[in-house]
């Protein structure tokens, strides 16, 4: 059974994934990594946590979601010998907008995490919002110190990995959301510009796409895992 480490969105609770865990369905092992909840760490220093907590022992499948697109990416890179695939969710290589790079410098006068949270609803959920998913979203976030918020955006703002694209030996599978609001269809097309064989799967979903359409993303998964292993 191949086993999936998921890399978690910028929460970095690992909570929100029942419904993929659902859909799986004892398919695919799902190692659902996290992040401190209480620590300022950019990229860098995210990245060898995972490193740390990456099975050593067995064949495994990266998946890296949203803000943890970067990380997935780096790790890639470096071509693990058991990593067998990168899934890559909803996510970039660089800065999705590149306009709000100078706002980094404002970080530190953002507004709580619960301000933020109407925010986040209408940018991660959309139209397919729905109280339950609200509940869960506003559930992992209050659990995440603002000092790690806003080291996580600033690390958003300021990350740029794409040249690390071309160091990428196993294949590559891109998970699309039509209708994200958060990150544009830009940051995939850049991603493709560098990884020509990289295969696209796109759904009419919102940036929470493992939430919202899990049973048509496990699909594909379970497809590009057995294409993967043939």
């Amino acid at each position: 059974m191949m086993t999936i480490v998921l890399l978690p969105g910028m929460d970095g609770t690992g909570t929100l994934y029942a419904p993929l865990h659902a859909a799986l369905d004892g398919k695919c092992k799902l190692l659902i990594l996290t992040y401190p909840l209480d620590q300022a760490l950019g990229y860098a220093e995210l990245e060898a946590l995972v490193q740390t907590q990456l099975p050593q022992d067995e064949d495994y499948i990266l998946l890296g979601e949203s803000f943890s697109g970067p990380i997935a990416i780096s790790i890639a890179a470096t071509q693990p010998l058991r990593l067998k695939a990168l899934i890559l969710c909803a996510t970039f290589a660089s800065n999705p907008h590149p306009f709000l790079a100078a706002s980094r410098y404002a970080l530190p006068y953002l507004p709580t995490r619960l301000a933020l949270l109407s925010v986040f609803s209408h940018l991660l959920l959309g139209r397919f919002s729905s109280k339950e998913l609200r509940t869960q979203l506003a559930d992992a976030l209050v659990q995440v110190s603002p000092i790690s918020l806003k080291a996580r955006l600033y690390a958003v703002l300021s990350c740029d990995v794409t040249e690390k694209l071309k160091a990428i030996q196993v294949p590559v599978l891109y998970l699309q959301a039509t209708r994200d609001r958060l990150v544009p269809a830009s940051a995939h097309a850049d991603i493709k510009r560098k990884l020509h064989e990289m295969e696209t799967c796109k759904y009419d979903a919102p940036h929470f796409l493992l939430q919202t359409k899990a049973d048509e993303v496990v699909n594909d998964i379970l497809r590009f895992t057995s294409e993967t292993k043939a």
